[in-house]
Protein backbone atom coordinates (compact mmCIF):
# COMPACT_ATOMS: atom_id res chain seq x y z
CA UNK A 1 0.00 0.00 0.00
CA UNK A 2 1.49 3.51 -1.28
CA UNK A 3 0.79 6.37 0.58
CA UNK A 4 -1.03 8.32 -2.06
CA UNK A 5 -2.89 4.55 -2.88
CA UNK A 6 -6.73 5.24 -1.32
CA UNK A 7 -8.64 3.12 0.54
CA UNK A 8 -11.46 1.05 -0.40
CA UNK A 9 -14.10 2.04 2.78
CA UNK A 10 -17.23 1.19 1.45
CA UNK A 11 -18.27 -1.40 -1.07
CA UNK A 12 -20.43 -1.05 -4.48
CA UNK A 13 -23.37 -2.93 -3.05
CA UNK A 14 -23.50 -1.04 0.03
CA UNK A 15 -23.10 1.81 -1.70
CA UNK A 16 -25.66 1.48 -4.14
CA UNK A 17 -28.58 0.49 -1.77
CA UNK A 18 -27.35 3.67 -0.23
CA UNK A 19 -28.42 5.99 -2.48
CA UNK A 20 -31.29 3.42 -3.29
CA UNK A 21 -32.05 3.97 -0.29
CA UNK A 22 -31.82 7.86 0.09
CA UNK A 23 -33.80 7.95 -3.25
CA UNK A 24 -36.71 6.10 -1.91
CA UNK A 25 -36.80 7.66 1.72
CA UNK A 26 -37.12 11.41 0.34
CA UNK A 27 -40.81 10.76 -1.13
CA UNK A 28 -41.79 8.97 1.76
CA UNK A 29 -40.14 11.66 4.26
CA UNK A 30 -42.17 14.35 2.45
CA UNK A 31 -45.29 12.69 1.90
CA UNK A 32 -45.38 11.83 5.14
CA UNK A 33 -44.58 15.14 6.52
CA UNK A 34 -47.50 16.14 4.53
CA UNK A 35 -50.10 14.65 6.39
CA UNK A 36 -48.65 15.56 9.80
CA UNK A 37 -48.00 19.10 9.55
CA UNK A 38 -51.23 20.89 7.41
CA UNK A 39 -49.39 24.01 5.87
CA UNK A 40 -46.96 21.07 4.28
CA UNK A 41 -50.01 19.48 2.79
CA UNK A 42 -48.30 20.53 -0.62
CA UNK A 43 -45.25 18.19 -0.33
CA UNK A 44 -47.86 14.61 -0.79
CA UNK A 45 -47.56 15.90 -4.79
CA UNK A 46 -44.16 14.43 -4.40
CA UNK A 47 -45.49 11.29 -5.12
CA UNK A 48 -48.19 12.33 -7.81
CA UNK A 49 -51.51 13.42 -6.11
CA UNK A 50 -52.55 13.25 -2.36
CA UNK A 51 -54.35 9.73 -3.42
CA UNK A 52 -51.49 8.72 -5.01
CA UNK A 53 -49.29 9.37 -2.14
CA UNK A 54 -51.27 7.34 0.23
CA UNK A 55 -51.09 4.06 -1.91
CA UNK A 56 -47.16 4.28 -2.62
CA UNK A 57 -46.22 5.98 0.60
CA UNK A 58 -46.16 2.28 2.54
CA UNK A 59 -44.79 0.50 -0.37
CA UNK A 60 -41.52 2.76 -0.77
CA UNK A 61 -41.42 2.46 3.53
CA UNK A 62 -41.52 -1.16 2.88
CA UNK A 63 -38.51 -0.75 0.87
CA UNK A 64 -36.70 1.97 2.89
CA UNK A 65 -37.00 -0.68 5.31
CA UNK A 66 -35.70 -3.99 3.37
CA UNK A 67 -32.59 -1.54 2.50
CA UNK A 68 -31.84 -0.79 5.59
CA UNK A 69 -31.87 -4.39 6.46
CA UNK A 70 -29.28 -4.89 4.06
CA UNK A 71 -27.66 -1.94 5.47
CA UNK A 72 -27.81 -3.33 9.16
CA UNK A 73 -26.71 -7.06 8.20
CA UNK A 74 -23.44 -5.48 6.25
CA UNK A 75 -22.42 -2.86 9.35
CA UNK A 76 -23.82 -4.01 12.48
CA UNK A 77 -20.57 -5.30 13.12
CA UNK A 78 -18.58 -2.27 12.83
CA UNK A 79 -21.12 -0.48 14.89
CA UNK A 80 -21.34 -2.60 18.29
CA UNK A 81 -19.94 0.11 21.14
CA UNK A 82 -16.49 -0.94 22.58
CA UNK A 83 -14.40 -0.05 25.26
CA UNK A 84 -12.17 2.58 23.11
CA UNK A 85 -15.41 4.63 22.34
CA UNK A 86 -15.58 5.84 25.74
CA UNK A 87 -12.76 7.67 25.39
CA UNK A 88 -14.97 9.63 22.55
CA UNK A 89 -17.71 9.91 24.41
CA UNK A 90 -15.30 11.84 27.10
CA UNK A 91 -14.30 14.28 24.58
CA UNK A 92 -17.57 14.96 22.40
CA UNK A 93 -16.07 18.83 23.08
CA UNK A 94 -13.12 18.23 21.14
CA UNK A 95 -14.50 16.21 18.02
CA UNK A 96 -17.14 18.98 18.12
CA UNK A 97 -14.29 21.74 17.99
CA UNK A 98 -12.04 19.77 16.27
CA UNK A 99 -9.33 20.53 18.16
CA UNK A 100 -6.15 17.90 18.26
CA UNK A 101 -7.60 15.95 20.76
CA UNK A 102 -9.97 14.76 18.54
CA UNK A 103 -7.55 13.36 16.75
CA UNK A 104 -6.54 10.64 19.03
CA UNK A 105 -9.06 9.02 19.96
CA UNK A 106 -8.38 5.54 18.68
CA UNK A 107 -11.76 5.23 16.51
CA UNK A 108 -12.65 2.83 14.32
CA UNK A 109 -14.36 2.25 11.21
CA UNK A 110 -17.28 4.36 12.96
CA UNK A 111 -16.72 6.39 15.93
CA UNK A 112 -19.27 6.57 18.86
CA UNK A 113 -21.34 9.41 17.31
CA UNK A 114 -21.73 7.29 14.06
CA UNK A 115 -22.55 4.11 16.06
CA UNK A 116 -24.99 5.69 18.10
CA UNK A 117 -26.69 7.09 15.18
CA UNK A 118 -26.81 3.79 13.44
CA UNK A 119 -28.46 2.17 16.12
CA UNK A 120 -31.33 4.77 16.66
CA UNK A 121 -31.73 4.97 12.56
CA UNK A 122 -32.75 0.96 12.71
CA UNK A 123 -34.61 1.22 16.12
CA UNK A 124 -36.79 4.20 14.43
CA UNK A 125 -37.30 2.16 11.30
CA UNK A 126 -38.46 -0.91 12.74
CA UNK A 127 -41.44 1.16 14.99
CA UNK A 128 -42.10 2.71 11.06
CA UNK A 129 -42.66 -0.71 10.11
CA UNK A 130 -44.34 -2.17 13.38
CA UNK A 131 -46.60 0.90 13.18
CA UNK A 132 -47.22 0.83 9.77
CA UNK A 133 -48.27 -2.56 9.07
CA UNK A 134 -50.79 -1.64 11.93
CA UNK A 135 -52.02 1.65 10.37
CA UNK A 136 -52.10 0.04 6.98
CA UNK A 137 -55.62 0.69 5.79
CA UNK A 138 -55.82 -1.60 2.54
CA UNK A 139 -54.23 -4.75 4.09
CA UNK A 140 -53.97 -4.58 8.10
CA UNK A 141 -55.72 -2.13 9.72
CA UNK A 142 -58.91 -4.46 9.92
CA UNK A 143 -57.50 -6.93 11.97
CA UNK A 144 -56.65 -4.20 15.22
CA UNK A 145 -59.11 -2.49 17.35
CA UNK A 146 -59.21 1.09 17.33
CA UNK A 147 -57.38 1.80 20.33
CA UNK A 148 -54.75 -0.33 18.62
CA UNK A 149 -54.49 1.83 15.35
CA UNK A 150 -54.54 5.20 17.36
CA UNK A 151 -51.76 4.19 19.60
CA UNK A 152 -49.85 3.25 16.33
CA UNK A 153 -50.20 6.26 14.53
CA UNK A 154 -48.98 8.10 17.24
CA UNK A 155 -45.94 5.36 17.27
CA UNK A 156 -45.56 6.30 13.47
CA UNK A 157 -45.86 9.86 13.86
CA UNK A 158 -43.24 9.98 16.60
CA UNK A 159 -40.82 7.62 14.85
CA UNK A 160 -41.07 8.87 11.74
CA UNK A 161 -40.02 12.56 12.93
CA UNK A 162 -37.33 10.94 14.71
CA UNK A 163 -36.07 9.23 11.76
CA UNK A 164 -36.35 12.53 9.58
CA UNK A 165 -34.06 14.24 12.58
CA UNK A 166 -31.68 11.74 12.50
CA UNK A 167 -31.07 11.51 8.86
CA UNK A 168 -31.09 15.57 8.90
CA UNK A 169 -28.06 14.55 11.44
CA UNK A 170 -26.43 12.22 9.32
CA UNK A 171 -27.05 14.68 6.24
CA UNK A 172 -25.35 17.34 8.50
CA UNK A 173 -22.34 15.25 9.55
CA UNK A 174 -21.52 14.13 5.84
CA UNK A 175 -21.42 17.76 4.68
CA UNK A 176 -19.48 19.33 7.93
CA UNK A 177 -16.64 16.12 7.77
CA UNK A 178 -15.21 16.84 3.74
CA UNK A 179 -14.67 13.88 1.98
CA UNK A 180 -17.53 11.82 3.42
CA UNK A 181 -19.56 12.30 0.66
CA UNK A 182 -17.21 11.51 -2.01
CA UNK A 183 -16.10 8.38 -0.20
CA UNK A 184 -19.83 7.20 -0.41
CA UNK A 185 -19.96 8.25 -4.01
CA UNK A 186 -16.68 6.25 -4.99
CA UNK A 187 -15.91 3.90 -1.98
CA UNK A 188 -12.55 5.33 -1.15
CA UNK A 189 -11.25 7.53 0.76
CA UNK A 190 -7.42 9.28 1.47
CA UNK A 191 -5.05 7.33 3.44
CA UNK A 192 -4.76 11.27 5.09
CA UNK A 193 -8.29 10.90 5.60
CA UNK A 194 -8.21 7.88 7.37
CA UNK A 195 -5.45 8.58 9.67
CA UNK A 196 -7.70 12.11 10.63
CA UNK A 197 -10.65 10.82 11.40
CA UNK A 198 -10.62 6.96 11.94
CA UNK A 199 -6.79 6.75 13.19
CA UNK A 200 -7.61 3.15 14.50
CA UNK A 201 -9.44 1.55 11.16
CA UNK A 202 -5.89 3.39 9.54
CA UNK A 203 -3.82 1.38 11.85
CA UNK A 204 -5.74 -1.89 10.91
CA UNK A 205 -5.82 -1.43 7.15
CA UNK A 206 -2.07 -0.39 6.92
CA UNK A 207 -1.00 -3.40 9.38
CA UNK A 208 -3.50 -5.30 6.91
CA UNK A 209 -1.41 -4.08 3.92
CA UNK A 210 2.09 -4.55 4.86
CA UNK A 211 1.53 -8.41 6.26
CA UNK A 212 -0.31 -9.11 3.08
CA UNK A 213 3.19 -7.37 1.22
CA UNK A 214 4.83 -9.96 3.71
CA UNK A 215 3.20 -12.47 2.73
CA UNK A 216 3.63 -11.72 -0.83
Amino acid sequence: MTEKEPILRTGFAERLCHWLMVACFIPVALSGLSWFFPSLSWLSGVLGTPQLARVLHPFLGVLVFILLAFMFARFAHHNVLVKSDRLWFRNVKAVVLNTPAAHKLRIGKYNAGQKVLFWLIMLAIAALLASGLVIWRRYFSGYFPIPVIRLALLLHAMAGIGLVLLIAGHVYLAIWVRGSISGMLTGYVSRAWARHHHDRWYDEIAGAGKSDGHRR
